[in-house]
């Protein structure tokens, strides 16, 4: 695409999370398994009611009709967690345990403190949830690095008791990776339970798994549908759709880096978003050339190269500035900028999920060992969210402690907007404080 309307146009097709259609063969399960053709919705509706009546039979019964799983115990047992290490290479093992570290490091950093201003008499604390539950994801490939970044983050704030839920293999247990994981990262309870019904389960808890305060993690559109529906009843991290990569980039990146960005991104799923913007046409083309020499040699060529013809996108502009302007407006999950002296453009982002500077602060590092959490907002929702994070987990609790002079010089003009209001009994209640602070013997 050329220029900066050209590009939104092309940009704006179907973005947004698309909570409304499912692939053919999605669909054709669905009819199998109620005997009536069902929106998404409608079958999220049906599999949170069943769950919330029937409990841990109708985990078992939805596992075996979905998924064709039969389940035994749906939590595994912390002599299985410790055992599954032996079915785990050593490098994976070293290579989560530095990731958990960097995680709780910056984490660690990000927490956020309690205060109180004395002479004022207002403060805030910051308090944290007692349950999460995390959903990680298992479908083509486990997500271990998953657990790492939404188990961490609610350790880390005092959450005090953290709970996974994650699809099992046809072994009716999660893959070993991911138990080792959660051992890394301290999880309390694992469950081998997903989709729809997972979600269901940690909201209105069964015979086995206990309901929680905050559902948090990434998942297909059934889990994205059922976190929707479930909000309210309990807390929510955000909704996410495909993940999206947008690249800023001039004449003097590196189009091979830039064409690996894109491809890593495009390897996730067959919807996810590669964008490149930049402003040199030379680029582009180097950049074109080398996804297509390098897509033919991707083990998942098969889901990256779909992603690649039919939601891919190079952005041709004419300034830096343009494409700032293109890159805030697209509110990408993650935004790389490829520009010699990136600090210069970082205060020109103003909508993203998380920013990466230069080109070997690159996104890959950042879905594993980067620090910040890898679970990011998408579909635009990064302008008005924030990425996975100790915010995620805790409350701030306003606490008002005035005294008595403060109290006394504030309350007449509480009693005034009360009155305004039509509030006599808010008046009153502020108009008698003040008559006892005024009154010697009061």
């Amino acid at each position: 695409m050329r220029g900066v309307e050209e590009s939104k146009i092309v940009l704006s097709v179907d973005r947004g999370i698309n909570l409304d259609t499912v692939p053919a063969h999605v669909q054709a399960t669905t009819e199998r398994v109620f005997g009536e053709p069902l929106t998404p919705q409608r079958t999220v509706e049906k599999i949170l009611a069943s769950v919330k009546s029937e409990g841990d039979s109708a985990i078992r019964r939805l596992a075996k009709a979905i998924e064709g799983v039969e389940l035994g115990e749906f939590e595994v047992a912390k002599a299985e967690i410790k055992s599954s290490y032996d079915a785990v290479d050593r490098s994976v093992i070293d290579a989560l345990e530095m990731s958990a570290e960097r995680v709780e490091k910056y984490h660690r950093s990000a927490k956020p403190e309690s205060w109180m201003s004395f002479d004022e008499g207002y403060g805030g604390l910051v308090v944290p949830c007692e349950k999460v539950g995390a959903y990680v994801p298992g479908g083509t490939a486990p997500l271990p690095s998953t657990v790492l970044m939404s188990a961490i983050p609610a350790k880390v704030a005092g959450v005090r008791e953290v709970l996974v839920c994650t699809p099992p293999t046809s072994t009716g247990k999660p893959e070993a990776v991911t138990l080792v994981a959660s051992d890394i990262a301290g999880v309390d309870r694992v469950f081998g339970v997903g989709g729809a019904q997972a979600i269901g389960a940690m909201t209105y808890g069964t015979e086995t798994i206990p309901s929680v305060d905050i559902i948090c993690g990434p998942g297909n559109i059934f889990v994205t549908l059922a976190k929707k529906q479930v909000y309210g009843e309990v807390g929510i991290d955000g909704l996410y759709g495909p993940t999206e990569t947008l690249i800023v980039a001039d004449e003097t990146a590196n189009p091979t880096l830039c064409a690996a960005d894109l491809l890593a991104q495009a390897e996730h799923d067959v919807l996810a978003r590669p964008v490149l913007v930049t402003t040199s046409e030379a680029l582009a083309d180097q950049v074109n050339l080398e996804i297509e020499t390098r897509l033919a040699r991707l083990s998942r060529e098969s889901v990256a190269r779909p992603a690649i013809e039919n939601r891919a996108v190079i952005a041709i502009v004419d300034s830096l500035d343009e494409a700032m302007e293109l890159a805030n407006w697209f509110a990408p999950e993650h935004l790389c900028l490829m520009v010699p002296d990136p600090w210069s453009w970082v205060s020109s982002v103003r909508n993203a999920g998380i920013v990466f500077l230069g080109e070997f602060s690159h996104e890959v590092l950042g879905d594993y060992v980067a620090g910040p959490s890898h679970v990011m907002p998408t579909g635009g929702t990064a302008r008005f969210n924030s990425g996975l994070g100790i915010h995620s987990f805790v409350k701030i609790m306003p606490v008002v402690a005035l005294s008595n002079a403060v109290s006394s010089q504030i309350a007449a003009g509480a009693s005034a907007i009360a009155r305004a209001e039509g509030l006599t009994a808010h008046a009153e209640a502020a108009e008698i404080r003040e008559e006892i602070l005024g009154d010697p013997q009061g």
